[in-house]
């Protein structure tokens, strides 16, 4: 009777590569449904601006907490501000319904490994690829080079997860 082998790491070299493909595959299905959730929470927030005076209510804010509407960030939130009531939020809300349900539905197509979510997921992070690059060299910060990084990564390995079953099947 030979001795049963030793237990390893769920991350050792020996593992399966359609199982580490696999674990992969699904991570990045969480993190696009983390990202479905934090629009749907956007959503949710714009629905209470909606007859609202949304620049009032940074005033209010920035008031509030003492700080001078004139300093750096409080400009910026009031800018946002300005932003967000010039545009239409009866467009806002429904375009991001549709990112919710875009992200939900390719995070369930990442989760059981449907080809369609892949190259979903290919394209549309290869979209962002170029003005995440354009930021980066705008404004170069750790942040940006790892947004960068992440994302070209995830496009590379969708791509070539979408390659690799066009040819054996």
């Amino acid at each position: 009777m030979q001795p049963a082998e030793p237990v390893t790491s769920m991350t050792s070299a020996h593992e399966p590569h359609q199982v580490r493909g696999q674990r992969t595959l699904r991570t990045i299905a969480a993190f696009e449904a983390l990202k479905g959730l934090a629009a749907l929470a956007a959503g949710i927030g714009l629905l209470g601006f909606v007859h609202h005076d949304i620049r009032h209510l940074a005033l209010d804010l920035i008031g509030h907490a003492g700080l001078s509407p004139y300093a750096h960030y409080p400009a910026v939130l009031l800018r946002y501000a300005d932003i967000v009531q010039d545009a239409n939020l009866r467009f806002l809300i429904p375009a991001a319904l549709a990112y919710v349900v875009l992200r939900f539905a390719e995070a369930w197509g990442l989760w059981y490994d449907r080809a369609w979510a892949q190259w979903l997921g290919a394209i549309s992070g290869a979209i962002y690829i170029p003005f995440e690059v354009h930021h980066l060299f705008s404004k170069p910060t750790v942040t940006s080079a790892l947004v960068v990084l992440g994302n070209a990564g995830i496009v590379i390995f969708l791509a070539a997860r979408v390659w690799q079953q066009r040819r054996a099947g």
